[in-house]
């Protein structure tokens, strides 16, 4: 009988041949034989120089015991022409190092390294099964326990409410070219009756992603993502994605084809638990019962809508030169500008910057875009927008007037921030694929 070099006897055999669980696997070095899956397998490298670290795996073994393996960069070129994602191998000779504190992606105490004297083998006839894989779960609240911390990297799976600020009503267009260029993609991931969480994906995350969504025949709604690192993000939890991570969907997996049973059985529409009239009350309402609303035609009036405030949407102007009458939209005329509302009755005006802002914004139940119109912003951000554009261009004298002035500060630093918005709906405001709901007032 082999024996591990500390004296202790393998635990599993068949065939003659002896192998070591992963449950008795220590610190130190092993003469001894392992056999496992290849789940999966990532190159680490430095953040900050990007050189190679290493090989790094994520295996499992018979009795379903996980364990991270390690390949130092100098042995990568002898193994990896044989490493292929869900095969099963043997391997001869390791040694037991101790797991890393930071980034884990698995709870045993030590890491399987591959040493001098190690050799790999791919096992083609298998006489017992092992599993395809092993996901680690954990609730919203062990995220936020965890935030920050670069400790362990968990797996997260819930139901997608909006991928790349498109909501799933109609299917997103992903632009392959638009994600390989900013290399990343964003994703608003609902898990069962928790809070909507933003999930950034990266690099080849966000490629993988893309393929994999364009791909379907149907527009996906689960996802799973491995191993995602936990951080606070203008004083709101974020998951990223690391490069450790997978991606999975609807029914690539086990957890995701109950989860999708779960969700397509459980999940009745929202637009039947509450009464078609509500809407048109000044009563307090979560984002998908409007969204219901909306999506039966019959959204239209005023409500209330406790939300978060997540982002400030960048690419498009936050303000617009009103009337300073009625405030309606000014525009250049030949010599003056000119009111667009017809019942004014100021033929030309003088020009005020006034708030149209777009935020991004969430509940526990969905995730919306609203549009913060005139007082509205004074509300949240304490300033006129026109003193925030004579603030700029003091301060940028080089810059002429018809300069757009960038998103300022005191609109960014409401990220995070939670109120209760005063919203109205109209046939307007849910054109098209981010259904954007006015607000018109904010009760702070």
């Amino acid at each position: 009988m082999a024996m591990k070099r500390n004296g202790k006897s393998h635990v599993s055999s068949d065939s003659g041949e002896q192998f070591m669980s992963f449950k008795d696997v220590s610190l130190g070095p092993h003469e001894a034989q392992l056999r496992f899956r290849l789940i999966h397998f990532w190159e680490a490298r430095n953040p900050v120089k990007k050189t190679l670290i290493g090989l790094e795996m994520l295996l499992i073994d018979e009795q379903g015991t996980v364990i991270q393996g390690f390949i130092p960069p100098g042995r990568i070129k002898k193994y990896l022409p044989d490493m292929k994602r869900g095969s099963v191998y043997k391997l001869i000779n390791f040694y037991g190092s101790k797991n890393k504190p930071v980034y884990r992606v698995a709870d045993h105490v030590a890491t399987v390294s591959f040493a001098w004297n190690s050799e790999m083998s791919v096992l083609h006839e298998i006489p017992i099964s092992f599993d395809e894989d092993r996901f680690r779960f954990h609730s919203h609240a062990d995220f936020e326990a965890n935030c920050d911390l670069k400790g362990d990297l968990y797996d997260v799976i819930g139901h997608m409410k909006l991928v790349d600020g498109q909501t799933l009503i109609e299917r997103p267009s992903l632009d392959d070219v638009k994600i390989s260029t900013t290399r990343h993609i964003v994703i608003h991931v609902q898990s069962h009756d928790g809070p909507v969480l933003k999930l950034y994906l990266w690099d080849q995350a966000a490629t993988d992603f893309c393929k994999k969504f364009n791909s379907c025949e149907k527009t996906p709604t689960v996802l799973l993502v491995t191993t995602v690192n936990t951080k606070r993000l203008g004083g709101t939890l974020a998951l990223s994605s690391m490069s450790s991570t997978r991606v999975f969907m609807d029914y690539d997996v086990q957890p995701t084809r109950d989860y999708f049973t779960w969700y397509s059985g459980s999940n009745p529409e929202i637009a039947n638990q509450v009464c078609a009239d509500v809407i048109t009350k000044r009563e307090t309402l979560s984002i998908a019962e409007i969204f219901s609303y909306m999506t039966r035609g019959i959204c239209k009036g005023k409500s209330k809508c406790t939300a978060t405030i997540d982002d400030v949407v960048h690419g498009s102007p936050w303000y617009y030169i009103a009337c300073s009458g009625c405030h309606s939209k000014a525009t250049n005329g030949p010599s003056s500008l000119i009111c667009t509302n017809t019942k004014c009755e100021k033929v030309t005006t003088t020009g005020v910057p006034e708030y149209r802002a777009k935020i991004s914004v969430y509940d526990n139940s969905e995730q919306a875009f609203f549009v913060l119109l005139g007082d509205a912003g004074r509300e949240l951000t304490g300033k006129h927008a026109s003193e925030l554009v004579s603030s700029y261009f003091e301060a940028n004298k080089s810059e002429g007037a018809d300069h757009e002035v960038p998103v300022p500060e005191a609109l960014i630093s409401t990220i995070g921030q939670t109120h209760k918005f005063c919203v109205k709906v109209t046939d307007h405001n849910f054109s098209g694929n981010t259904r954007a709901i006015t607000v018109t007032k904010i009760s702070l």
